[in-house]
């Protein structure tokens, strides 16, 4: 490629055309030789006489200066102009792409893919082998191939929320046979690694880097401490804009998640670090499942929370009155101590505390309970409550799960209590035993002065073995546990004082709260605290700070988890244990960011670099436009173009040279009664406004483009199709909806919610398209999905099935069994059959006369499909030739079908169709 300053040309060669256009200027000037005068006296008679059309002697100056631009842009437009063509390498040799793909290069990764596009476009010219390759996520064979071979794989390229190995990527980078040239796109942030691999790259050939100025932003894990939630906001630089908006996000009352807060702050000039405190009621910081910084796209800028930011509501309850001047010999002092710093303490009469609904009741030697007490405290732990329950005096004096098992009692207990240690003993106070694996407390270590001089006894029985998670060292059960429900029991056979044991007054007592979700962890638990535990992945968090489900990960060990190291099988996520959840976020409390530098010797380009931009296109066009002006000005100077025919010519050219405006889609604003008028006058379609332009478009010119196929196919006659905003208009007025979902539409609000649903209830039919049938299945597997979820998360849909080979949506109109759109995925999902509906003998179909689905689920995006434009031609492509002709087809054959299953019902289940439906399919 030749280059002239910002210009460059694939085939310089063809601009010697431009010598010829002097030579076409003195051609185009040339005249025919004067005339030789000759006197006649009869010529006096033309005298006075004038000419109707004048023709010019010469061609002029303005005409021919026209002819040459459009001859020039024609020359040059096929001598290949790339405006701002790419730095020419040196060598000739294997280029190496090697991307560190990790989270930070999350912000920009398609700059980055545009960037290695035109990297591989270069090596295509020059016939270089090249080899791709993602630092945390390396191949151990890596193999130089053309070019061409790696354009297809760059869609499956993606970057990797967590940082490479350094040994590993060192020891790569040694078994790479060279010679080979490196073009490194750095993430931007300084690493041990980086020195070595760097000198280990130069080793092999020249090394390039890409690297963009912007710093990289991180948020740190949130704690609870003063009353308030803080964070730390961490860039890798002082330099760039300072505003930045954190977000908490979390689930409504209706569970549907929203942006519950946000605090706007800024950073000081050249500042690196910047702590945010946001002040919330417990009710609303319990509710908050993430924070984010607002506007930036990675994982770093996500900061998931766990039980460290959720501070539990307990209710304390004792069985006698507590004296305020003896405070040691209180029965819920060490209890309240220990909760104090990490937990809502509630205190009161029993049936005010079930009002607030508290997540652990804590009641401290309480022996009789009322009936009504009984039942109600019975319903709150089956429905998810903790009742944690201590010994003492009163409680073995009792005559509570004697005969029988208390349903709040985890064991039945022996009358009259145990004495171990004392005055009144022959004995001496028994110490813990170590906790078995299987016990929630199992890894804690039991202090030597932690001891027991009395408790209350468990009776023996065949469920007491799996019912003890701690005991004393001559295995009578200390600590008793059952699961009611989805809630749990938990009897601590001693006093929550010190009266009968020293428990009370150790760390220990603390941890085992802990360990029972009592309390909230007050920050990271150590490899000691998680010894001997496993954790099952809920929710990871990919490279771009997306959440999606982690069913196929397996689970990880106390002692990885607490390390903090990310990794393939350790990603940032949500991690759940037996009785609580940890949070491993991207950036720690310690975590640092610091810019990488490179040494002078180093080229470093950055994203500033303007984009290759082909212009053959572009001068051709323009060349064509002065081609058209030259034949209007020709007409003209040779006067042939005079009166009313000059305008319509000027009028036509300019019209073949506009380009073609887009017809406007959103309706005009009309009252409710208007909108009512319009909308029971006929039969009409409508599509949900999402806010993006493109995708409304699109919607809108699909409706009608069905409606019109209705309108020729069948009975229907719909009329014009409406965008339906689901926050201000009723949606009663429409038999059917289409949804299509973005990856970025706003979540419905409450009001909008119930109409929905009262839509659903009451006969109406709405099509979810993610339009994602390309990229992922039904689910969760793409951002579309994703946001799916989130908007049906509120919705009253019933359970859901894949189209079966005889629903009604088979056989309404069109006999079919597939149901394409712009794509042909058979992920397609309507209301479950009911369980009683069952095929009759003889017969091919099942009777479903059970009404109509209310919503259908799919992501082949019909609309595409169905959408036509204004002139009547097919707005977007749909396959190729005949095959992509016959796609389009039977994606308006399941338009059709819907539409008439909408208005018509399950009217085809009927048996006596099956005649006439068997006929039609030779059977």
């Amino acid at each position: 490629m030749w280059t002239l300053g910002p210009l460059g040309f694939t085939a310089p060669w063809l601009l010697l055309g431009l010598i010829v256009l002097p030579i076409l200027w003195i051609l185009l000037r040339a005249v025919p030789p004067a005339p030789i005068r000759r006197r006649f006296p009869g010529v006096a008679l033309l005298l006075g006489l004038k000419d109707r059309e004048s023709q010019s002697d010469r061609t002029p100056w303005w005409l021919l200066l026209l002819r040459l631009l459009a001859a020039a842009a024609i020359i040059i437009g096929f001598a290949g102009p790339v405006l701002n063509p790419q730095e020419q390498r040196s060598g000739d040799g294997p280029l190496l792409v090697l991307l560190d793909g990790t989270w930070a290069d999350a912000r920009d990764w398609p700059r980055r893919m545009e960037r290695t596009s035109a990297l591989l476009d270069d090596a295509a010219r020059r016939g270089r082998p090249v080899a791709i390759a993602v630092a945390t996520d390396l191949e151990p064979d890596l193999v130089m191939q053309p070019a061409e071979s790696w354009m297809t794989r760059l869609p499956s390229l993606a970057p990797r929320p967590f940082e490479p190995d350094s040994e590993a990527l060192l020891a790569w980078v040694d078994e790479l046979e060279g010679p080979f040239d490196t073009f490194w796109f750095s993430d931007g942030l300084e690493r041990e690694s980086r020195e070595p691999v760097l000198q280990a790259l130069e080793a092999k050939g020249d090394v390039f880097v890409y690297q963009t100025p912007r710093p990289v932003l991180g948020l740190g894990p949130a704690t609870f401490a003063d009353g308030q939630i803080e964070m730390t906001i961490n860039r890798s630089s002082g330099a760039g804009p300072g505003a930045v908006t954190v977000q908490a996000f979390g689930l409504d009352p209706a569970g549907v998640e929203r942006n519950l807060a946000q605090i706007e702050t800024e950073f000081e000039p050249a500042a690196r670090t910047l702590d945010v405190a946001l002040t919330l009621p417990p009710e609303l910081r319990n509710r908050i499942s993430r924070f984010q910084l607002d506007g930036v796209r990675s994982a770093a800028a996500v900061s998931l929370t766990d039980d460290a930011l959720k501070r539990r509501e307990v209710a304390l309850i004792a069985g006698r009155e507590e004296r305020e001047e003896i405070d040691l010999l209180s029965p819920l002092h060490y209890v309240r101590q220990a909760l104090a710093p990490t937990a809502d303490i509630l205190e009161g009469v029993l049936d005010d505390l079930l009002i607030a609904a508290p997540d652990v009741i804590v009641l401290a030697d309480v022996a009789t309970l009322s009936p009504n007490e009984v039942d109600v405290l019975f319903d709150w732990v089956e429905e998810g409550g903790m009742l944690l329950r201590f010994a003492g005096p009163r409680l073995a004096a009792s005559d509570v799960s004697r005969g029988e098992e208390d349903p709040l009692m985890p064991v039945r207990l022996r009358a009259g209590g145990r004495t171990v240690g004392g005055a009144m003993s022959w004995g001496e106070p028994k110490a813990l035993a170590p906790f078995e694996e299987d016990s929630p407390f199992y890894g804690l270590s039991v202090p030597d002065d932690v001891a027991v001089s009395a408790q209350v006894v468990a009776e023996p029985g065949p469920e007491l073995d799996e019912r003890v998670i701690a005991e004393l060292t001559d295995g009578t059960p200390l600590v008793t546990r059952k699961v009611l429900g989805e809630g749990q029991v938990v009897l601590f056979h001693v006093t929550a004082n010190a009266e009968w044991t020293t428990l009370p007054l150790s760390g220990l007592f603390v941890q085992m709260l802990e360990r029972l979700a009592v309390l909230t962890r007050p920050e990271r638990p150590t490899v000691e605290d998680l010894a001997g535990t496993t954790w099952a992945p809920e929710e990871v968090l990919d490279a771009f700070g997306q959440l999606s489900e982690a069913d196929r990960l397996n689970g990880v060990t106390g002692e990885v988890l607490a390390e903090g190291t990310l990794s393939a099988e350790v990603p940032p996520g949500l991690y759940a244990g037996e009785e609580a959840r940890i949070a491993v976020n991207v950036i720690k409390a310690d975590t640092e960011l610091a810019p990488a530098f490179w040494p002078a010797r180093i080229p470093v380009e950055g994203p500033s670099l303007d984009q290759e931009r082909p212009l053959k296109g572009l001068l051709i066009a323009v060349a064509l436009a002065l081609l058209t002006f030259d034949i209007l000005a020709s007409l003209l100077v040779s006067g042939r173009l005079r009166g009313p025919r000059s305008g319509v010519a000027a009028l036509i050219a300019l019209l073949l040279m506009l380009p073609p405006v887009a017809e406007a889609q959103e309706r005009s604003e009309m009252t409710d009664d208007a909108l009512a008028q319009v909308a029971t006058g006929e039969v009409v379609l409508a599509h949900i406004l999402t806010g993006d332009p493109t995708v409304d478009e699109v919607a809108e010119a699909g409706l009608r483009g069905l409606s019109n196929v209705l309108f020729a196919r069948t009975s229907i006659e719909p009329g014009e199709p409406i965008a339906i905003d689901i926050e201000r208009d009723e949606l009663a007025f429409f038999p059917f909806l289409y949804w299509p979902i973005t990856a970025n539409q706003p979540l419905p609000s409450r009001e909008a919610y119930g109409k929905i649903n009262r839509y659903l209830r009451n006969g109406g039919m709405i099509l979810f398209d993610t339009r994602d049938s390309d990229t992922a299945g039904f689910g969760s597997g793409s951002p579309e999905g994703r946001r799916l979820q989130a908007i049906a998360r509120a919705l009253d849909i019933p359970p859901l099935e894949p189209v079966p080979e005889d629903h009604v949506l088979t056989r309404t109109f069109y006999l079919i069994q597939a149901f394409p759109g712009r794509y042909t995925s058979r992920d397609v999902w309507v209301e479950a059959s009911p369980p009683d509906a069952e095929r009759a003998p003889g017969m091919p179909f099942r009777n479903l006369n059970d009404g109509v689905t209310p919503v259908v689920i799919g992501g082949n995006d019909w609309a595409s499909a169905w959408a036509i434009g204004a002139r009547g031609n097919w707005m977007l492509p749909i396959g190729r030739g005949a095959a992509g002709d016959r796609q389009r087809e039977f994606a308006f054959r399941f338009g059709v079908n819907l539409i008439m299953h909408v208005l018509t019902g399950n009217y085809k289940s009927d048996q006596v169709h099956v005649p006439d439906l068997l006929d039609r399919l030779g059977q």
